[in-house]
């Protein structure tokens, strides 16, 4: 569980006091000797970004000032990063946050605090009791746990080994948090699958010992502000071996238990919305099953027949998470939506493109649409950089024998042809996002820790609330 955050009153001394910049905020003032104010008040050291002052009674962490022409929130985030190194390295377990931005240092200490631990004999034994904010109000603290909560639940999702999450699961775990919450995730099995002849997914579950799931979130508030819902789409790829096109690379199969990354991205999302009441009418939908060269796999040069009747022609099993998503992006005309959007670990083009500092997007809504979803890509630092979505890829689609095919005769600009074939299957205002690059990292960077990242629950709560404003 993440930290507890507290509202506070007044300072109480009793704890750690954090703040950023060298003028001391009103609370800090009212107790501080003058010794400490005048340590408080000099220059950083040039490249100095953390310094602790202790005047004799209270231990004082300050951030140094903002560089003006960077990410404000975002500095303040991975301010909050260093504190937690700071409170990690003297062992203290609560801290008490002063100051403009107390919000963005709390969640940037609350999210370095994550760790998943579980199947260790010895975890670490330390953690945050809890995180105070001077004056922050109850909308301030409601809004901040809800978010942390629901970027912990994509995290712990995404990093849960394959034998354990199955497409199953992914899903009861799904249910568990609507309850929760307060909205609603069904749960369709095998059977209703094929009754609806989701021939993508279908496909890809071939090779699994083990069924696949197609979960319906829908979180539907009484004033909800949009007549016709926001529809999110989720990749489900609980482990991607390739099928029989299987990885060829050394290690390349290490990460795939995060190949569900999308999937739990929207559900996060979904269950920020809830948890903080944002009047938007959201659904949320998962395709789920894993990708496994089994007896009975699906195969190159296999014709299949997706949700909508297309005919694909596969010319390799490991573009699989496009035709799970097809299914689900056909499925979704049914809502009518004013929107759709799709997250999903799908290329490793895209990771090449810009590495794991950023998302990569395209689609075909409007453009105030797209500067919105950019624009709460960089308030919530989680970034998209648009590709085109231009006709000319679609030669790399054609197929002699079917209607499409599901990979281009060449791995150039993959980031954009599986673009192009998710848009096949559209026919509303829609966005792509491939996170295949941040929602996973190797190592540590800031708050974001090593593994699941929760990529996309913040930036999707971000853009919901521009929307719903």
């Amino acid at each position: 569980m993440p930290p507890i955050y507290k509202k506070l009153k007044s300072l109480t001394g009793n704890n750690p006091i954090c703040f950023s910049g060298t003028k001391i905020p009103k609370g800090v003032a009212a107790i501080i000797t003058s010794d400490g104010e005048k340590s408080l008040k000099a220059k950083f050291a040039k490249g100095q970004k953390i310094r602790t002052v202790f005047d004799g009674k209270q231990l004082f962490v300050q951030g140094s000032p903002l560089d003006s022409g960077k990410n404000k929130s975002e500095q303040l985030r991975q301010f909050g990063a260093a504190i937690w190194e700071e409170l990690l390295r003297q062992r203290l377990t609560a801290v008490e946050i002063a100051g403009e931005g107390s919000s963005y240092i709390a969640i940037g200490i609350a999210l370095k605090d994550y760790r998943f631990e579980i199947y260790k004999k010895e975890p670490n034994p330390y953690s945050l009791n809890g995180i105070s904010i001077l004056a922050a109000s109850e909308k301030e603290i409601k809004e901040l746990t809800g978010l942390t909560e629901s970027i912990v639940l994509a995290r712990d999702l995404v990093n849960e080994p394959a034998n354990i999450l199955t497409a199953r699961e992914l899903s009861r775990r799904i249910v568990t948090a609507s309850q929760k919450g307060g909205y609603t995730a069904e749960v369709l099995g095998k059977t209703q699958i094929i009754t609806l002849k989701m021939g993508g997914l279908l496909s890809v579950n071939q090779g699994s010992t083990k069924e696949p799931t197609f979960t319906i979130i829908e979180y539907k508030p009484k004033n909800a502000s949009n007549k016709q819902p926001v529809v999110l789409v989720g990749k489900g790829i609980v482990y991607d071996t390739g099928g029989l096109s299987l990885k060829p690379t050394a290690n390349s199969m290490d990460m795939m238990k995060c190949d569900m990354g999308g999937a739990a991205a929207v559900a996060g999302a979904i269950h920020a919305c809830a948890l903080n009441d944002l009047p938007l009418h959201v659904i949320g939908l998962i395709p789920a099953t894993d990708n496994q060269p089994g007896p009975d796999a699906y195969g190159p040069g296999d014709v299949i027949t997706m949700y909508d009747g297309t005919k694909v022609e596969v010319m390799n099993t490991d573009a699989e998470g496009r035709l799970v998503m097809a299914d689900a992006l056909a499925y979704a005309k049914q809502y009518k939506p004013a929107l759709v959007m799709d997250l999903a670990t799908l290329t490793g083009s895209s990771l090449r493109a810009i590495g794991n500092y950023a998302g990569a997007t395209m689609g075909t809504a409007d453009e105030k649409t797209k500067k919105t979803l950019i624009t709460a890509g960089f308030d919530s630092h989680e970034r998209l950089v648009e590709f085109p979505l231009w006709d000319d890829y679609d030669t790399d689609l054609h197929s002699d024998i079917a209607d499409t095919r599901n990979l281009g005769p060449t791995p150039m600009a993959d980031v954009i042809v599986a673009g192009k074939f998710l848009q096949k299957f559209t026919d509303y205002p829609w966005m792509h996002i491939d996170i295949a690059g941040p929602a996973f990292l190797p190592s540590s960077r800031g708050y974001l820790p090593k593994g699941g990242t929760g990529f996309g629950v913040h930036l999707l709560y971000e853009f919901f609330k521009k929307l719903s404003a």
